[in-house]
């Protein structure tokens, strides 16, 4: 979750949501927390690779399942090119789409080696982003005048602010999505999310009070490296390469974690026939998916080939936020027994996961809603052809 969105979202965010951006943040916190609680639960009853693919299909049916599993791939293979291109622009601002590439086929080489790799080499890229940081709230703190005061009522840009800030939370979701390869996933997963969030959550609000404080909203939404700008108008013009590294290995680490949780969901619906079913081998010694990571890597170059990233980061956003809606409303049908959340949490999680979907930017609601009617008819002609 600690990975490029808290370096590339808060701009577009406050474009939409000015002096409100902090209401923002609270809204797209309040829809994560109802999404981590529902997600924990479903998680610890089906600890298997595929997140709330599964979920749905268990819950609420076949369509439901396929559809969360679709937002999901198409959503998240473009926060993948989100994340490389955010790298290929802060370390190789003039050829930052080859390096997005390189960056993309480095890490999915890595993922071929299994997870336990893979999670060293996060928990080493959380630990430097958690500096950069800390030095910049730091800095900021000394050097910024007070928050600037609320303009204006807040009005359908706060919502169009939570739901881009929604980019930057995602992020557990991965903890369910890789349910299989879990110890003691019964206890660990429902653990670990809320933690997890919980976590981000601090780190988030006391950098958007940081960047707010020292470059005011226009500032802040105009800007194209928000906290290398925050911290040489903070007076730590020193401070802003190093920013501009810690940006370039949080998208590194986002990436590393995304490829891994997109490429399970992938393992998941081609063993249900969804996806071609040759993406469903797993490698006998490492028990790796290598084929469905090979394809997840194969398809974030080619958009990182053509993507914009504001316009990434909102269709990543509309594909996710339908996706956790599926998982809210599949954690409404849980019974006690099942360890049901309290009602109003998935019930609070479903409405705001579509309202922040569906006042999303223009494009990114149009672009959303074409690749999910693109989905459902290949759900239905696979189904008819089924039938047959």
């Amino acid at each position: 979750m600690i990975g490029a969105g808290v370096f590339s979202a808060f701009a577009p965010a406050a474009a939409a949501a000015g002096s409100w951006l902090l209401l923002s943040l609270a809204i797209a916190a309040v829809a994560a927390y109802c999404n981590a609680i529902s997600s924990a639960r479903l998680a610890a009853l089906y600890p298997e690779s595929g997140g709330t693919y599964v979920y749905g299909r268990r819950r609420l049916g076949d369509l439901w399942g396929y559809l969360a599993g679709w937002g999901f791939v198409t959503g998240k293979t473009a926060s993948c090119a989100a994340m490389a291109l955010t790298f290929g622009g802060y370390l190789a601002p003039g050829s930052g789409r080859w390096a997005a590439v390189a960056a993309v086929a480095g890490l999915t080489a890595l993922n071929l080696y299994g997870v336990r790799t893979s999670a060293l080499a996060a928990r080493i890229i959380v630990a430097a982003v958690l500096l950069v940081l800390a030095s910049v709230v730091l800095v900021g703190a000394s050097g910024a005048g007070a928050l600037p005061g609320f303009q204006g009522a807040p009005s359908w840009g706060v919502l169009q602010g939570a739901g881009l800030l929604f980019f930057a939370f995602a992020g557990y979701a991965r903890i369910a999505t890789l349910g299989e390869e879990v110890r003691d996933p019964a206890t660990t997963i429902p653990r670990a999310i809320p933690i997890a969030l919980g976590i981000a959550l601090v780190v988030y609000a006391a950098v958007a009070v940081t960047a707010l404080a020292v470059l005011g909203p226009a500032g802040l939404a105009t800007s194209p490296a928000p906290l290398a700008d925050a911290a040489t108008a903070a007076g730590a013009g020193w401070l802003a390469p190093v920013v501009r590294v810690g940006a370039a290995v949080s998208a590194l680490g986002a990436l590393l974690a995304l490829i891994l949780g997109v490429s399970r969901t992938v393992l998941a619906m081609a063993r249900d026939r969804h996806l071609p079913v040759g993406l469903a081998a797993v490698e006998p010694v490492r028990q790796v998916p290598r084929r469905a990571e090979l394809a997840v890597g194969v398809a974030v170059i080619a958009l990182v080939l053509v993507a914009d990233l504001r316009e990434a980061i909102g269709f990543s956003s509309f594909g996710v936020l339908v996706y956790y809606a599926i998982a809210n409303a599949s954690a409404l049908t849980l019974s006690r027994e099942e360890g049901a959340p309290p009602k109003v949490v998935p019930a609070a999680g479903v409405a705001l996961c579509l309202v922040l979907a569906f006042t999303l930017p223009l494009t990114s609601v149009i672009a959303g809603v074409a690749v999910f009617c693109v989905g459902g008819a290949l759900w239905a002609l696979r189904r008819r052809r089924t039938a047959r």
